[in-house]
């Protein structure tokens, strides 16, 4: 599976939150823009489809900027896909049997792709992004 680029900076945007979540205060779009080499007019564009998707909340004002709207570990890596692109296209018709076939075989492989994305937590992203002290 190929995400598009607008899904890859929702996701940065949700780990960015995920990150600062703990802090209780909002972080600027232009901070998570900057800290992930984001255009920043497009990614307010993203917040703002995250918000409609009740995955990120904001706050007005001079200590103003984003929040998530709840745990990171609630939300899954498929709905942050879902808020940006929308749900999955219901799948045309086949014709013939060798179409039919084929068509099911990747109805299963998407079906596999979307249980692990649902199964996905941001927070798990988030953690598995942050610098560790690897030992080989």
């Amino acid at each position: 599976m190929k995400l598009s680029a607008k899904v890859e900076y929702a996701c940065l945007a949700i780990i960015a939150l995920a990150r600062q979540d703990q802090d209780e205060v909002p972080v600027r779009a232009r901070v998570i823009a900057e800290g992930n080499g984001i255009p920043e007019k497009y990614l307010v564009q993203i917040l703002l489809q995250l918000k409609a998707a009740n995955l990120v909340r904001s706050t007005r004002g001079s200590l103003g900027g984003y929040r998530l709207a709840r745990p990171a570990q609630t939300i899954s890596l498929l709905e942050v896909i879902h808020a940006i692109e929308g749900p999955d296209q219901s799948p045309r018709e086949e014709q013939n049997l060798a179409s039919r076939v084929l068509a099911a075989v990747l109805d299963r492989i998407r079906s596999a792709e979307r249980l692990v994305l649902a199964q996905t937590s941001m927070a798990q992203l988030a953690d598995l992004s942050s610098p560790h002290d690897w030992v080989i």
